[in-house]
Formats: structure tokens, sequence, C-alpha cells
């Protein structure tokens, strides 16, 4: 959307060819699916008329630093353009609002208690803060409705700590995140070369990317993780 000094807007949409399938995991969250942009032009055909569309504004957006900006100014320079962003104004909008409702303990004791956390750091007033402001937390949702971005509704905050930890999962596989379950409860990695593919399909094709990740700078939980899928291949080899 452009929106030009006199308060006119000017939305135009269109859907971009990314040239590689899709994921169903981000068709789940946008809808959009490989057949939707079959005949979509690629970024390619339309990068010059975009970069004449906003060569000239000031930006805004929401998590624009870190996603839309970069992504923008990578793809552009595939084209061959540079996008220069000099002199402009460039406005986050997630920014603002962690800013000014800083997403930390003191500012979630100041949300949900209505008060100033006094002596914030010091071991014991903090573990007490936050249990006050789980107590909060559970009075201020509990019968408020989430949804998720698939559209599926639940009242998960609930004096119950079934509910609160299924609402807060934590990857015990591997906190790191470089390892995690597939939906049938298979290792895969989430990075690198071998994304997506299970640990065993990874290793199966590139026997030497296990003592690549032994040998690197990698947490003990990821190679606690894909040492256990490891041993138990060459155990049943």
């Amino acid at each position: 959307m452009k929106v030009f000094p006199d308060g006119t807007e000017d939305i135009r949409q269109m859907k971009i060819n990314p040239t590689i399938p899709i994921p169903s995991s981000a068709s789940k969250v946008h809808g959009i699916y490989d057949e939707d942009v079959a005949d979509s032009p690629t970024f390619s055909k339309v990068a010059t008329n975009l970069i004449k569309y906003i060569d000239d504004v000031d930006i805004a957006g929401y998590n624009s630093n870190q996603f839309d900006i970069p992504l923008l100014i990578v793809e552009f320079l595939r084209c061959g353009i540079d996008f220069n962003l000099e002199g402009r104004s460039i406005v986050d909008v997630l920014t603002i609002f962690f800013k000014m409702q800083p997403r930390n303990l003191k500012g979630a004791y100041k949300f949900f208690c209505g008060k100033d956390l006094v002596g914030a750091h010091d071991a014991e007033n903090d573990v007490r803060a936050t249990y006050e402001v789980l107590k909060s937390q559970i009075q201020h949702y509990e019968n408020v409705a989430y949804q998720t971005d698939d559209g599926n509704i639940s009242y998960p905050i609930q004096n119950n700590l079934d509910s609160l930890s299924n609402f807060t999962p934590i990857n015990l596989l591997d906190p790191t995140g470089k390892v995690s379950y597939d939906e049938q409860q298979r290792e895969k990695f989430t990075f690198g070369k071998h994304k997506d593919k299970t640990v065993v399909e990874a290793f199966v094709e590139d026997p030497s990317y296990y003592n690549w990740i032994m040998k690197s700078d990698f947490s003990p939980f990821t190679k606690r993780a894909i040492t256990k899928v490891w041993e138990s291949m060459n155990k049943k080899a």
C-alpha cells in the first residue's frame, strides 16, 4: 500500500511464482499453493515495475527490518537492481510494539499485575514476580479464545498444568531447534543443506554429515539427538 501526502492510498496485490515448490507448512498459513502461482510471473518479471513503484518512498512494515527489507534487497540484487534505501525513513511497527510494550519480566509484571517490579534480576524477586504473572495470566485469559493461523479455536489458558504446558511447548529433543520431530515423530534437520530431511535420510545420503556436526560448534543437545539416531542406524546395520 502506497500512501501519498494527501492521504490517498494506492493498493496493489499480485502473486509471484517462487520457482520452487511451496512448503505445505507455509501454504497452511497463507493459503497459497503451487497451483495458485503456476501461471504467475516470477519476481524478475515484475522487478522493474516494482522498483519504480517504491523507489521514491519511505517504508513502513511489520517486522520489515528483519524480513521484508532484507528479502527485497536480495531479490532485487538477483535481478541486477540496487535497491538503495539511503536517505529514506524506515519504520518497523513491530519494533515500536516491542519497545513500547517490552516483552520482558518487568513489562509483563507491569501489564498483568499493575505494579512496578522492584529489584529486577534479583533471583528471588524475579521468581516471585514470575509466579504472580502466571496467576494473573490465568485470570486474565481464562475463557479467552485463541485462534491459530489455520483458523482452529481453543481456550488453552486454564488453571491446568497440562493445558498450559501444551500451549507453551519446548523441543526437548533439541532446545536449540536444529533437530526436531516431523509429523511421524521422526527426527529431522531444520537447518543446512539437509533441512527438512529426516536425520536417517540425511545420513544415508551423506554419512560424513554426522562427523561434520560432531566436530563443529553445535550444542550438546544437537549432538546428542543425532548420535542417538546414528548409533541406532549402525546397530541395525
